[in-house]
């Protein structure tokens, strides 16, 4: 494997025993296989077994697009289905090297129907807890972009790759090119990081590390410890001002003292991304951890649901999860509701409301309203002293309640959103860094 760290590959599946010319009779079909099987030394397009990638045991899966373009067919399924059925059995992950050019129309609809079995497994290994990621080389199209590719928990890239459905032959002749490739797909939230060949090693061993939750044993993620020493706002107006402060501690600022290794994931797989929120799983110590942080922006919908899908894919594999809320609300232009902002939102409480991990909170800006609500643990938030949470903020809060700027500064202690407020009122469980002063 490019980039080191893979040895002892294991395994390798069975032959696939269609007859001379497939389930279809097409003719010449027996020969294509032979003289594939022959210059690639292969008998099928994928081959798998079990790999040591970093220290961290897994189930390898790799494509050879030498034979027959990487493309599926029943003895092909036979060998992906057999692959999660060992990530299953031997409780690992599957990281799969996808180079594929579709379905083989020599089968036809047998081919296609493959794609079915495979979406199958992959649901049964989701359920039995383990992880799948995906590396897409050049070129990965049709259904095995859409099962392998693009439905794992982690999708990588190799520089410059054809990535898409639609492969170069069936796509319109006028189409942007840049979206079937890997830095599009990344720019349009369908793939998580573009990693050249001689780094690939270093980057399966990070995400297997940061995704195995054997140390976890239901530890929830500790609270960060404080990055400034801003004292304590006296009153509600001072708490904005202070959170609104440029020079603040940010979540770059947080996350860096945390984490001794990050691992990130960009993109909600609807098309777009938030740069303004900072998702992904990290090691603090020997615990992984996921975490979701808001960077002091309006949050975009796309921003809540890479939210969703983080601290879901935790849930799922049992790792904790760290939320840093900062935002001072949601984006609310036109563009954020043509993208389903208030959808989006729904999904984000939902995904921390079902979660069965820990979830820890810190806020360490602004609180904006249910913008900030949907990311917060309901009950293990916590506040720095230059934080606020509110219902809203005092600015539009006075302008509903028909009020003059000159009253916005009482209308913000009125709505107790200072970071003592908060914990007396039971919002928040403590102040960070603040612990032994007086509140």
């Amino acid at each position: 494997m490019a980039g080191g760290g893979a040895r002892g590959v294991e395994g390798g599946g069975t032959r696939g025993g269609d007859g001379v010319d497939g389930p279809l009779a097409w003719a010449g079909y027996g020969g294509s296989r032979e003289r594939a099987a022959a210059r690639t030394g292969e008998d099928e397009s994928v081959l798998y077994g079990t790999a040591t990638v970093g220290g961290h045991r897994a189930v390898l899966l790799a494509f050879e697009f030498g034979f027959l373009g990487g493309s599926l067919g029943r003895a092909t399924g036979d060998r992906l289905t057999a692959a999660y059925a060992l990530a299953e059995a031997v409780r690992a992950p599957l990281v799969s090297l996808v180079a594929t050019g579709g379905s083989r129309m020599q089968e036809g609809m047998v081919a296609l129907t493959q794609l079915q079995r495979v979406a199958a497994a992959s649901v049964r290994l989701r359920a039995a807890g383990q992880a799948q990621i995906a590396v897409v080389r050049d070129p990965t199209t049709g259904g095995g972009w859409a099962t392998v590719g693009a439905g794992a928990d982690v999708v990588l890239a190799l520089p410059q790759a054809q990535v898409g459905f639609a492969g170069s032959r069936v796509r319109p002749a006028d189409a942007d090119p840049h979206a079937y490739s890997a830095e599009g797909q990344l720019a349009a939230g369908q793939i998580d990081a573009i990693v050249a060949p001689d780094e690939l090693g270093t980057a399966l061993a990070g995400w297997l590390e940061v995704l195995d939750a054997s140390a976890v044993a239901g530890r929830p993620a500790p609270v960060p410890d404080a990055v400034s020493d801003t004292a304590l706002p006296a009153t509600g107006w001072d708490a904005v001002q202070q959170a609104r402060d440029t020079a603040r501690p940010r979540a770059e600022a947080y996350l860096d003292v945390y984490f001794r290794r990050r691992m990130p994931l960009v993109g909600d797989r609807c098309g777009a991304t938030d740069a303004g929120v900072l998702c992904g799983f990290g090691m603090h110590g020997d615990l992984p951890v996921a975490y979701v942080a808001q960077r002091g922006t309006p949050t975009r919908p796309a921003g809540y649901r890479t939210a969703a899908r983080i601290v879901r894919l935790a849930d799922r594999l049992g790792i904790p999860v760290l939320t840093l809320v900062d935002t001072p609300g949601a984006a609310n232009d036109a563009e954020a509701e043509r993208a389903g902002a208030g959808a989006a939102i729904a999904d984000a409480f939902g995904a921390v409301a079902g979660a069965r991990v820990p979830i820890t909170t810190l806020v360490i800006g602004e609180g904006g309203s249910g913008g900030a609500l949907a990311l917060a643990s309901p009950d293990n938030t916590h506040v720095t002293p230059d934080s606020y949470f509110s219902v809203i903020a005092p600015e539009a809060a006075a302008a509903i309640l028909k009020r003059g700027p000159d009253e916005v500064r009482a209308t913000a202690d009125q709505l107790r959103l200072r970071p003592q407020d908060l914990v007396e009122l039971g919002i928040a469980r403590s102040i960070v860094g603040v612990e032994d002063r007086e509140r």
